[in-house]
């Protein structure tokens, strides 16, 4: 049995199904990122785990325990919430106190580990301030290390950057990742920022519309994605839906022209599948290009973001538009100018064009921890 087991976990609000048998099983040491939109059931789960909301069926099981029908407090969970919950009128050294006080730890132990945890967070000194002396950035990191204090077998964590500026969300990323492999504690993380939970999670779960899409580690599902939804939420691109071939060399027939692709598990001839291509996996150039997959098309916008731009290319042979990347510095593209792109085989993604690939939906084997 895994360090956490959370099997076919449904949680029902009158009409309203929030999550609808998701199962999950995280290794000890293991960081687990839960991505999708808001209203996916994400938090939902989050909170089953946390104790806090009883499941309406299934079971959750930690280090062997059944926790299902358990409170929270007889839960040895910490959780870290979006807006970090720290009691104003207490200071730091109390905050991150707080849990252990409560466990009936002495104060000589209270003091130790408050001391502990401030090194650990790089907040030695702050012992006697309040939470509104602090920043957005050290108020998370205090909520972080009060969820860390009493040592708890897991620790919950939703969206608890999303207050946070973009810069100083790319620092507390890295950390939390810090923290996290430093005590080794096992940590589930929910957030809806792709980039969040691509660049910090061991495993990545999609969640869309309460239903589990795909459990893997985060490189598999950025490119080799079950799901039309996977594909699509987890970075740009383009999608076209075609039929696949699998002759001598298999491709995807999309209304007479053709796109060569690599082969892939799961997949019969004659499958109905939407095909993606990634903005920065798409050659693009004025002079034509040579190899399989090129095609000429005319550029319809362009998006410039500083030193890359995003160009919006209208594609006749395949009736659609195509993004593609290119560096700015150069000579930019006008809206109007003629251009050749080039989508290497092994760069296109294709998926069921409905639903998932069944063999692989919940691909549950654990990646070793970095």
């Amino acid at each position: 049995m895994a360090f956490l087991e959370i099997e076919d976990l449904r949680k029902v609000f009158g009409d309203t199904v929030a999550v609808d048998g998701v199962s999950l099983s995280v290794e000890k040491g293991e960081f687990v990122t839960v991505v999708g939109p808001s209203g996916c059931g994400k938090t939902t789960t989050l909170l089953n785990v946390a104790g806090l909301q009883t499941p309406t069926s299934g079971s959750i099981t930690l280090r062997g325990r059944d926790l299902t029908n358990l409170p929270a407090y007889e839960r040895d969970i910490g959780v870290v919430f979006q807006d970090y919950a720290l009691f104003p009128h207490k200071t730091i050294a109390e905050n991150i106190a707080f849990g252990l006080k409560m466990r009936g730890a002495s104060e000589d132990e209270r003091d130790r580990k408050v001391s502990e945890m401030l090194s650990m967070i790089d907040l030695e000194g702050y012992e006697a301030s309040y939470p509104h002396e602090c920043s957005g950035g050290q108020q998370q990191r205090v909520a972080v290390a009060r969820a860390l204090a009493f040592d708890p077998d897991l620790v919950l964590m939703d969206e608890p950057l999303s207050n946070l500026d973009k810069k100083l969300r790319k620092t507390m990323r890295t950390e939390l990742k810090r923290i996290q492999r430093e005590t080794g504690i096992t940590t589930i993380y929910v957030t809806h920022n792709q980039t969040e939970a691509l660049s910090m999670g061991d495993r990545i779960a999609v969640m869309n519309g309460g239903e589990l899409e795909q459990f893997t580690d985060p490189k598999t599902a950025y490119e080799r994605p079950d799901s039309p939804f996977v594909a699509d939420f987890l970075g740009s691109s383009s999608r076209i839906d075609g039929t696949l071939s699998l002759g001598r060399e298999p491709e995807i027939n999309v209304d007479g022209a053709t796109l060569a692709v690599e082969g892939r598990e799961g997949f019969a001839d004659g499958d109905r599948v939407a095909s993606f291509f990634r903005t920065e996996l798409v050659t693009l150039q004025a002079d034509r290009l040579a190899g399989e997959n090129v095609f000429q098309g005319t550029v319809k916008s362009v998006d410039y973001q500083g030193r890359d731009a995003v160009y919006f290319v209208t594609v006749p042979d395949l009736e659609t538009t195509i993004q593609a990347s290119g560096n700015a510095t150069d000579r930019m593209l006008e809206p109007g100018d003629d251009v050749w792109l080039g989508i290497d085989p092994s760069n296109v993604i294709y998926t069921p064009a409905h639903g998932t690939i069944t063999s692989s939906r919940d691909d549950t084997s654990p990646v070793e921890a970095q």
